[in-house]
């Protein structure tokens, strides 16, 4: 039972405070490289970001350049891109996997207003982007990001949408840092945040938007497709996109209890405790969260939104079966596309333009 409890209690506790797990070697800023003690992370194929000082500086790195395992400790050396504030020097840091940090002013260098989407839990903070002069048709996007992840994480997508005509709104949601807790703080797995998502949709529609996309990272796609099931307002939404999205929250319990070689007896009964209506006492959750209610691949007949889903062949996190098997049972209305390889989310860090190029097409 308290294995069990452990392994529910972490799967819906938002993870706010990150240690530092990456050690710079070496910084040779006239070479425009940095070193590192090999990781999963600092060994991974594309660009990623750097947090330093404990999160008052950020770096940005490119690719690998040299793997050198034989001498001790073994070193990898990857591109340094640029330094966004503070100073990078060898110590400790943390692994920014969005690459990409602060506003979309100071990121991506386009103009933005800071903005409040009122959800029934009270104002979450939001950023709302506006379309490259010229293109705006009434077009919207919203964007939502995934489980203990920030805004940042969204950043990404916000360039080809701003060269596509979308004005792109970027709220938070219940228990990210600075926004409202729910009255537990923790996550229900998409069966409470998706009222914030509709909050986001109906500010969109009161400010003038006539067509709806919604693009989900992670437990934002789980997030999302609640929504698109439960808000009065999603019949507006004309095209959805999906980032190594969690399909079935079911399977990615059984994958992380393989990762952590928990017994499936044990998963089952954690998922029987979420759903139980001793989870208020035994876990702190407000309202039971039933795991077969996530399992979108038993629900395809529910499923009526074009919905476009990019997800790593390799994702270590959550797992891409249920993506390809919810695009065979809807064929027409849902389609996959399988990358070759990347960490979880990590698809645009490896390829932007290949990534940048797939949704502009969906989105024409």
């Amino acid at each position: 039972m308290g294995t069990a409890t452990y392994f529910a209690h972490r799967i819906i506790t938002p993870e706010h405070e990150k240690k530092d797990d990456t050690t710079i070697l070496a910084v040779d800023e006239d070479a425009g490289t940095v070193t590192f003690r090999p990781t999963p992370w600092t060994t991974a194929p594309g660009r990623y970001g750097l947090w330093l000082d404990r999160g008052a500086g950020h770096a940005r790195v490119g690719q690998v350049l040299e793997e050198d395992r034989q001498v001790k400790p073994p070193t990898v050396t990857r591109e340094l891109l640029g330094v966004d504030q503070g100073e990078i020097a060898p110590g400790p840091a943390r692994w920014n996997k969005y690459f990409f940090f602060g506003t979309p002013g100071s990121a991506v260098g386009l103009d933005y207003e800071d903005v409040v989407v009122t959800s029934d839990i009270g104002d979450l903070a939001a950023w709302r982007v506006p379309p490259q002069e010229g293109t705006d048709n009434g077009d919207w996007a919203i964007l939502v990001h995934g489980r203990s992840a920030m805004r940042e994480e969204t950043l990404r997508a916000v360039p080809v949408l701003h060269r596509l005509g979308y004005t792109t709104l970027i709220p938070m949601y219940r228990n990210d840092i600075g926004a409202p807790a729910s009255s537990d703080g923790r996550y229900s797995l998409g069966m409470a945040e998706w009222r914030d998502v509709d909050a986001a949709l109906r500010y969109a529609l009161a400010h003038g938007a006539k067509r709806l996309v919604l693009i989900g990272w992670s437990m934002g796609g789980a997030i999302v497709l609640q929504a698109l099931n439960r808000s009065d307002v999603a019949h507006r939404v004309h095209r959805v996109v999906l980032n190594g999205p969690v399909i079935d929250w079911g399977n990615v319990l059984a994958h992380q209890a393989d990762l952590y070689f928990i017994p499936r007896p044990i998963d089952h009964l954690a998922r029987g405790l979420l759903r139980s209506r001793l989870s208020r006492h035994v876990l702190g959750i407000a309202e039971p969260v039933d795991v077969a209610a996530t399992n979108w691949v038993d629900r395809a007949d529910e499923v009526t939104h074009r919905i476009f889903i990019i997800h790593s062949a390799t994702d270590e996190t959550v797992p891409y079966g249920p993506s390809q098997n919810l695009a065979r049972r809807r064929p027409g209305l849902v389609h996959t596309f399988v990358w070759p390889r990347a960490r979880h989310c990590q698809e645009w860090n490896t390829n932007p333009s290949l990534w940048d190029d797939l949704v502009a097409s969906f989105l024409r």
